[in-house]
């Protein structure tokens, strides 16, 4: 009569969860791919990667949405930006509905269709030239914890499908200015945060999205 092997069972076993478990993460990284946006979604990547236009598919099927532009309006003082701005417009579908505002917290809050913003790097950069970030004015640091704590709580608590594209600043050299190194810090952190509430997150490079 032949004994049965108990160790050759728990390696079957544990053979099975493993494979049970590879296929329970595959399930769910294609329910992420293709579930769209139907909750808070963060688009990353660097300049030119293609990250706009991926987030612009992703909300696409939406009958109605609204583009949330923080970035400074087009200037005839600065062709080369003016230039990007007429690009980004030239691309919304005209159902959108576009509002350039830099209270995304606010926008947020009052949202009731979905949002697509873009993208929050433009949006920081205001932020820390309002609270005097730039020219180091008394009292900049308290006023912009404020504006991002403001911020980060209103992307909790959305009820409505947002998508917020921001620039993935991790990758690059050390920026060679203060004031370039204190925007790759305060963005990265932002990222870390609203990637921590995010129901998925997107990394793009050279046009290519993988998710996190």
């Amino acid at each position: 009569m032949t004994v049965p092997n108990a160790s050759a069972g728990k390696k079957t076993s544990a053979g099975l969860t493993y494979r049970l478990a590879g296929y329970l993460e595959t399930l769910a990284r294609a329910l992420r791919r293709y579930g769209r946006d139907e909750g808070k979604v963060l688009v990353l990547g660097g300049v030119r990667s293609g990250k706009s236009r991926h987030a612009e598919r992703l909300v696409a099927h939406h009958p109605h949405l609204v583009y949330v532009a923080p970035g400074l309006p087009a200037s005839d003082d600065d062709p080369e930006w003016a230039a990007r701005v007429a690009a980004h417009q030239a691309r919304r579908p005209a159902h959108w509905k576009t509002v350039e505002t830099t209270d995304l917290a606010g926008a947020l809050r009052k949202a009731t269709e979905p949002l697509l913003i873009d993208c929050l790097g433009t949006w920081l950069s205001r932020v820390l030239d309002d609270v005097g970030a730039w020219k180091q004015k008394p009292g900049w640091e308290h006023r912009l914890d404020d504006r991002l704590e403001d911020f980060l709580a209103a992307w909790a608590a959305a009820r409505v499908p947002v998508v917020a594209v921001s620039n993935e600043v991790g990758s690059g050299v050390v920026p060679a200015t203060s004031s370039g190194r204190l925007f790759r810090d305060v963005l990265g952190a932002l990222n870390n945060r609203v990637s921590a509430d995010a129901d998925r997150v997107v990394l793009v490079v050279a046009g290519r999205a993988l998710d996190l």
